[in-house]
């Protein structure tokens, strides 16, 4: 099957859904002799208009895994605003390294109820958003090692393919269950909903960062300590700012931080579906 162009598509609020999208769709794109195109929808600014695809496009397609699943607030975005018009997709969950549960299956269920048609998928591991020591590094280079033979593997597959493929059988419950609930160093569950980023007012310089990091446009950009909106956790402030200056400080949040820390440091490698 001929492709012309390969698209990166992805949410990635710290940069390591980027990493691993772009680079399997930039290998995917000298493979295949293929023009290699981005569409970042992390910033609010650029979630508003119809994203239509062609039967020549080849969608590498990636989400960070928020609770086990797509993040709940982009979800609509993804459901309603993109056209496949029969289009090939990879669907990729970035996770930090728990799990991705649900994601993945997620991903690819609404990318075919949209006109795709998804022929891979993978889960890989980076850094957790919320610590500095979960995954750190990640991905490194045995990952984007692995990316690389996962994009081999990709453009065999296009290149045998001669009609419309079945959808990839990837690992999850179809339909999607619950969201994963979060859980605090005593095991219980723990709920951290209303938590945002607090400002230490003795490190900000007012630079504006986190106030153009944020997916959700919920930071005031008349004060930056003051979050007016939804806040999804992401930790793009935090991990952005180049002073330090933001934090979170909810008790049921850093215990939730500290539970994962403790019990999933263990390393969790890409899988992959072909």
């Amino acid at each position: 099957m001929k492709i012309d162009r390969v698209w990166a598509v992805y949410f990635s609020p710290n940069g390591n859904t980027e990493k691993i999208i772009v680079a399997v769709a930039d290998s995917l794109g000298k493979k295949l002799d293929a023009e290699v195109k981005r569409l970042d929808y992390t910033l609010p600014s650029v979630r508003n208009e119809i994203n239509s695809f062609s039967k020549s496009d080849l969608v590498i397609w990636g989400t960070p895994v928020y609770a086990g699943r797509i993040p709940n607030k982009i979800l609509p975005y993804i459901q309603n605003n993109f056209i496949g018009n029969d289009a090939m997709a990879v669907p990729i969950a970035v996770f930090g390294n728990r799990s991705y549960d649900d994601a993945l299956i997620e991903l690819r269920n609404v990318l075919e109820s949209n006109g795709f048609h998804t022929i891979a998928g993978a889960g890989f591991a980076a850094k957790h958003a919320f610590s500095k020591v979960l995954s750190a590094g990640r991905p490194d280079k045995d990952d984007m090692d692995k990316a690389e033979v996962f994009s081999k593997g990709i453009a065999d597959k296009v290149n045998m393919l001669n009609d419309i493929p079945k959808p990839i059988s990837v690992k999850g419950n179809n339909p999607p269950t619950e969201y994963y609930k979060p859980k605090g160093l005593d095991g219980k569950p723990t709920v951290f909903l209303k938590a945002k980023p607090k400002t230490d007012h003795e490190k900000c310089n007012k630079c504006g960062i986190c106030i153009s990091s944020c997916p959700m446009g919920s930071i005031n950009i008349e004060d930056s300590s003051e979050v007016t909106g939804i806040c999804i956790k992401c930790h793009a402030c935090v991990n952005k700012c180049p002073n330090n200056a933001k934090y979170f400080d909810d008790e049921a949040f850093l215990s939730h931080k500290m539970m994962l820390e403790r019990d999933f440091m263990q390393r969790k490698e890409p899988e992959i579906f072909l």
